[in-house]
């Protein structure tokens, strides 16, 4: 299987990146980390064996990024605003870095935005927000409002609110989103979620897909046994939706 590691200065976060490339041909698909996870993390977990079969026929590119969860959403030592900041940088990265170099390496149009648990928050958030660069959404497992304490979840902007963690979380966002050029591309999007059935997150999933229906923007949600949130439940994942 082709395997390619990249690492260059991000203007847009002021210091080093690093991604994997797995696959020579196909989809291109945006692979973000779980919670702090790192850009080879998709690899550790068996989830890039697991689609071996699409990547070694040139089915799927996947491009694994690395997380800044550390400095962003995760940091308790700044405040708030300057944690959704960062985030925000971070989307410019991915949207003006990775994005760009996908495209130089494959002219596939397709593209395809991948997370699991964190990283279908990532995932999910970045292509409602600017779906006009995706084709489809694969996202297990994910939390789409990273604002409020969930089960042992705490969280994550402590009690602190404004415009832009209102515009990085689907479940607030979303149901007020009227623009129909906007709304026009998400009804062009192929989305996929799973969640298991025992997972805190599952009223999450149930929100955003309840306000997707509500908004006529066709979606697959998926219930798995359980809580269907650790990397065995993901690998049986991603060879049936990506």
């Amino acid at each position: 299987m082709h395997r390619e590691y990249h690492k260059w200065f991000s203007p847009n976060l002021n210091r080093d990146m690093e991604l994997l490339v797995f696959g020579h041909a196909g989809a291109r698909v945006l692979v973000y980390p779980t919670r702090r996870g790192r850009f080879h993390e998709y690899e550790d977990l068996g989830l890039v064996e697991a689609l071996t079969d699409k990547l070694e026929r040139g089915w799927l590119q996947l491009y694994c990024v690395d997380s800044i969860d550390r400095e962003s959403i995760y940091n308790r030592h700044v405040s708030p605003c300057d944690r959704i900041r960062r985030h925000g940088q971070y989307e410019q990265y991915i949207l003006q870095e990775v994005l760009t170099l996908s495209r130089l390496k494959n002219p596939q149009p397709f593209m395809i935005s991948h997370g699991c648990s964190l990283g279908a928050y990532h995932a999910m958030n970045i292509a409602l927000r600017h779906p006009q660069w995706f084709a489809k959404v694969v996202a297990f497992s994910g939390r789409y409002s990273l604002s409020e304490p969930v089960a042992e979840f705490r969280g994550l902007f402590d009690d602190y609110y404004d415009e832009e963690i209102y515009f990085h979380s689907p479940n607030h966002f979303l149901p007020n989103l009227g623009d129909c050029e906007a709304l026009n591309h998400l009804r062009r999007l192929q989305i996929v979620m799973t969640v298991g059935t025992a997972d805190p997150f599952l009223p999450s999933n149930l929100t955003l897909s309840e306000t997707l229906r509500s908004k006529q923007v066709a979606h697959e949600l998926y219930c798995w046994d359980g809580r269907a949130h650790q990397a065995n439940d993901w690998q049986k994942m991603a060879p049936l939706y990506l």
